[in-house]
């Protein structure tokens, strides 16, 4: 979208955090405001003003913000409402401070205890979990024989995820089926 730019590219406008992002890990997005050009949010930043952050704009919470949204992209949007508010009471910088140790951790989990098939798994747990509560499933990974780390690390975060109450899972759209046999509703 012509004319939209933006300078933080960890938390978005709409409050997610692309920091922590598999598809911006992997650099197949650009992140908000070098990315995806024709959102919704973007178009609404540039009626309102140009505010970096949604919480910053005067119509704040609008509907867009009354509920949480059902279904995760490539990353959750899960805390995107309180991570919003945190930002919001905080400041941008001290909540991009925080993202950044959280952005820390995640390359440090992606470096050392990757196998191949949990960097989802990692990118929700350091976007769902409180710092302190990373660290803690880091140090009982720690403690296992090598070669078991990154399962322990896995058991360790659902745990602490199971203790909060949330699924390390994106929360997909179910795919629509088929009818079989011709006939039409």
């Amino acid at each position: 979208m012509k004319g939209f730019v933006r300078q933080d590219q960890w938390l978005s406008l709409c409050g997610l955090n692309c920091g922590l992002c598999p598809m911006r890990l992997g650099g197949h997005c650009g992140g908000c405001g070098a990315g995806n050009q024709s959102c919704r949010i973007a178009r609404c930043s540039l009626e309102h003003g140009g505010v970096a952050y949604c919480f910053q704009c005067g119509a704040y919470p609008c509907d867009r913000f009354r509920e949480q949204d059902p279904y995760d992209s490539f990353i959750t949007g899960l805390n995107r409402l309180r991570d919003m508010e945190k930002a919001r009471r905080l400041g941008p910088e001290a909540y991009g401070r925080e993202q950044a140790q959280k952005a820390e951790m995640l390359q440090y989990l992606l470096a050392h205890y990757q196998d191949g098939r949990k960097k989802t798994l990692y990118c929700l747990a350091v976007n769902l979990l409180e710092l302190p509560e990373l660290r803690r499933a880091l140090e009982q990974a720690e403690t296992a024989p090598e070669g078991e780390r990154p399962a322990r690390l896995a058991q360790a975060l659902q745990a602490a995820a199971a203790a909060r109450g949330v699924t390390l899972k994106l929360r997909r759209k179910p795919k629509q089926t088929k009818q079989s046999g011709g006939e039409h509703p």
